[in-house]
C-alpha cells in the first residue's frame, strides 16, 4: 500500500475514534463521507464540523504541522469550516478551536514553511508550532 492510502486508512481510524468520543454526548455526529474539506465530522445537534489531524512524527519533531496550502491553493487551516480541530500527535486527542490555533498563530508571529510532504508530490506550506507553545491554546 503506498503513502497516500496508508495515511488515509490511518485518519479514518482516528475520524472514527474521534466520532465515538462524541457520540457518547451527541448520538447524532457523523463523518462527512468523500472528499469534503471544510471538515470531517458533523455534529447537527451543535451545527458545527469538527476536522481531525494526526500528526505523530510531533513525537520526535516536537512541531506540529499546520497546513495552509498545498499545490499553490488554500488548504486545511485556511479553508476549514470546522469549529474545532482535534490533533491526535501519536499519544492524545487533543482538542483546539480552531480560532485559538490562529490566534496562537499571529499572536507569535509565526511565518510558514515550503516543502514536500512524504507522499505527496506537490509542495505545500505550513505552520511548524513547536508543540508547546501550540498547547498553551489547547481547550482544557
Amino acid at each position: 500500500m503506498d503513502t497516500f492510502h496508508r495515511d488515509l486508512e490511518e485518519g479514518k481510524r482516528h475520524e472514527n475514534i474521534v466520532l465515538q468520543q462524541i457520540k457518547i454526548k451527541y448520538p447524532l455526529a457523523y463523518i462527512k463521507e468523500g472528499y469534503y474539506k471544510e471538515w470531517d465530522i458533523f455534529i447537527p445537534e451543535l451545527d458545527i464540523g469538527i476536522e481531525v489531524k494526526s500528526d505523530q512524527k510531533s513525537q520526535y519533531t516536537g512541531n506540529i504541522v499546520i497546513e495552509v496550502e498545498f499545490n499553490g491553493k488554500p488548504s486545511a487551516l485556511a479553508t476549514t469550516k470546522a469549529k474545532y480541530w482535534v490533533i491526535y500527535d501519536g499519544l492524545d486527542y487533543v482538542w483546539f478551536n480552531v480560532e485559538s490555533i490562529k490566534n496562537c498563530i499571529r499572536d507569535n508571529n509565526l511565518q510558514t514553511a515550503e516543502f514536500i510532504g512524504k507522499g505527496d508530490t506537490k509542495s505545500k506550506k505550513a505552520y511548524l508550532i513547536w508543540k508547546q507553545l501550540l498547547y498553551k491554546y489547547k481547550l482544557l
